[in-house]
């Protein structure tokens, strides 16, 4: 064995020790670069919860620990509608935003990991039980090759861009759904 096939052995190995060594990456579903938003809703958001779909509601694949993540997408879209302050506090109507993550597939191997998420966001009515919003809500997420070169830190990191770019597209939604009134116009009665 000459030395540079030495060399080049033992550069593998540091790798693969390396890389097997890698923390894990975090999951982190905080959506970045939410501003203030222009409109209102006249809801005040009383309370958020986050739920894996039924089996006949789901529209892809789920994988088995979803429920470990129902907590993290509940905060991260607290904070993304708390910084865009699209819900009114002082409004007579008071709603509940109910999340079911419908799909979360991840692919187990590849280079950009694109992960799909699909979500039902629906707004309901607290003091009648009636839907007031809801949106399906479809969304990607890849990581590019120089993000990492640990594929598991990729595929960690494509999961979080999912639901983050799925958490942004929701209230996008919200902002421009029917229920939005500009903040110059007074709340309807």
């Amino acid at each position: 064995m000459t030395a540079l096939n030495g060399i080049k052995i033992a550069l593998l190995s540091s790798v693969i020790f390396l890389g097997a060594c890698a923390p894990a990456q975090p999951l982190n579903f905080s959506v970045q670069n939410v501003q203030a938003s222009a409109v209102t809703v006249d809801a005040d958001l009383r309370g958020i919860t986050v739920t894996p779909g039924a089996p006949n509601e789901r529209t892809g694949v789920l994988p088995p620990e979803v429920a470990a993540i129902t907590n993290i997408w509940k905060e991260a879209t607290q904070e993304a509608l708390a910084r865009a302050a699209i819900f009114n506090d002082g409004s007579k109507r008071h709603v509940n935003l109910e999340i079911k993550i419908l799909k979360l597939d991840s692919p187990g191997a590849g280079f950009t990991f694109p992960t799909d998420t699909t979500a039902s966001y629906t707004l309901v009515d607290r003091a009648n039980g009636s839907i007031v919003f809801t949106q399906l809500i479809s969304a990607e997420g890849e990581t590019p090759l120089n993000f990492a070169f640990i594929g598991a830190i990729r595929a960690r990191e494509s999961i979080n861009r999912s639901v983050q770019n799925n958490i942004a597209a929701f209230v996008d939604a919200a902002e421009h759904s029917p229920l939005a009134i500009s903040r110059m116009q007074p709340p309807t009665s």
